[in-house]
């Protein structure tokens, strides 16, 4: 018998962990940039499972590839290779600074490793055993397991889960002075996203991460750039870095790799690898069969559609439709981001209007409890850009006709 979403809904609220608070209907299906519930409601989604399906839904070349991978190979162990496997870290090596790739399964996965790396770097290479600072900074987001847990810049993260690992400092983002402040002998990595996601869409400022590269030169640390929520086109180059300029050492990628399916990967130079040896690190999942031939194909619809350009043009839309909506709506105090990772600064009204946006049809959510976030589909094209701004602006109007009576 198939029960009702009312019967389903209880039983989740039974089951699930109570550290989620998901919204109270179910999710059905979907097909390109929209979503529907299992009452047949339609959704504009501007959330893509937090800048992770890029190519949205039902792709057929996504369901090409999995349909196809599946009835070969799903998995084998890392003592053996795959086709699908060495294919993915080619094109990933070819497309970027890297010279080497350690597959994973997540963004808290790949940045743990890049924080091993860094690390065993300095004691291994540079013979610096002392090195083990790493400078992250606040308001960042790295992740949910201990070590991303440790560099993330957001004390109500670390609450009731102390004490949080030693060696991790911060400094203030887009302020140069104040990294040089804590970067020195210690420091084994300087650790950044390109544009903070979680600590409310913050994009780095022109001459930050140019700074932070001759800083780590000059005392002799590594750069790492958290890329989980900013890469695989999602800010109009297919890494945030190639948009400043700028080449790290390390590099952390999740999200939008996999379009869909969990993977995540620490790519870094060979320089940097110097410092792991056979055993150094390992994970079972990490680079299977199928996720392996998903994101290669994920690579190749994004080249192949230049869905990088599309990202910036769209983006620069939504960007010049919400700052005209801020001339007419107060509540809104900055719109800033790269492509399509946009914010929308409205202060502590943030949980209130993302709501009403689901109410006139738009999936949206908040970063850092003060900011809209807009992260939708790479595919969205200028007609769906309208149709979330004209929604946007009805959950506006709501919301600032409520503030009045």
């Amino acid at each position: 018998m198939t029960r009702n979403a009312d019967e389903l809904l209880e039983i989740g609220a039974k089951t699930n962990s109570p550290s989620y608070a998901p919204a109270q209907f179910l999710l059905d299906h979907g097909e390109g940039v929209w979503l529907w519930d299992s009452e047949g409601t339609k959704y504009l989604d501007f959330v893509a499972g937090i800048a992770v399906n890029c190519l949205g839904y039902k792709h057929p070349r996504i369901i090409e590839v999995i349909r196809r991978q599946s009835e070969r190979l799903l998995h084998v162990s890392n003592m053996f290779y795959t086709r699908e496997q060495i294919e993915l870290m080619e094109a990933l090596t070819q497309r970027c600074f890297a010279d080497r790739v350690f597959l994973c399964n997540s963004g808290a996965e790949a940045n743990e490793g890049a924080i091993k790396l860094a690390r065993r770097w300095q004691y291994a290479v540079a013979e610096a055993p002392e090195r083990i600072e790493i400078v992250t900074a606040r308001y960042s987001f790295h992740g949910r397991t201990y070590g991303a847990l440790s560099a993330t810049g957001q004390p109500k993260y670390h609450e009731g889960f102390g004490p949080m690992l030693p060696g991790f400092l911060y400094a203030d983002y887009n302020d140069l002075e104040s990294f040089r402040a804590v970067v020195g002998e210690r420091t084994a990595a300087v650790m950044l996203e390109p544009v903070q996601g979680e600590g409310g869409v913050r994009p780095a400022a022109p001459g930050f991460l140019e700074g932070i590269r001759a800083l780590c030169d000059e005392v002799g640390a590594l750069l790492i750039f958290d890329e989980v929520q900013a890469g695989v086109g999602r800010t109009g180059s297919l890494f945030a870095h190639q948009g400043y300029g700028v080449e790290p050492d390390i590099m952390c990628l999740a999200k939008a790799l996999g379009g869909g399916v969990p993977i995540g990967a620490t790519l870094a130079t060979e320089r940097a690898f110097h410092g792991w040896t056979r055993g150094s690190h390992a994970t079972t999942y990490g680079g299977n069969p199928l996720v392996s031939a998903v994101s290669r194909e994920v690579l190749a619809v994004i080249e192949e559609d230049d869905l990088c350009g599309n990202a910036t043009r769209q983006g620069e839309a939504l960007m010049d439709g919400l700052r005209s909506l801020a001339e007419r709506f107060d509540v809104i105090k900055d719109v800033r981001g790269r492509g399509l990772m946009v914010g929308a600064e409205v202060g502590e009204a943030a949980g209130e209007i993302s709501l009403l946006c689901r109410e006139e049809g738009l999936l949206i959510n908040t970063a850092g409890g003060h900011t809209l976030r807009f992260v939708p589909p790479l595919i969205v094209n200028a007609g769906h850009v309208e149709m979330a701004l004209e929604r946007v602006e009805r959950a506006l109007t709501r919301w600032s006709a409520s503030r009045a009576a």
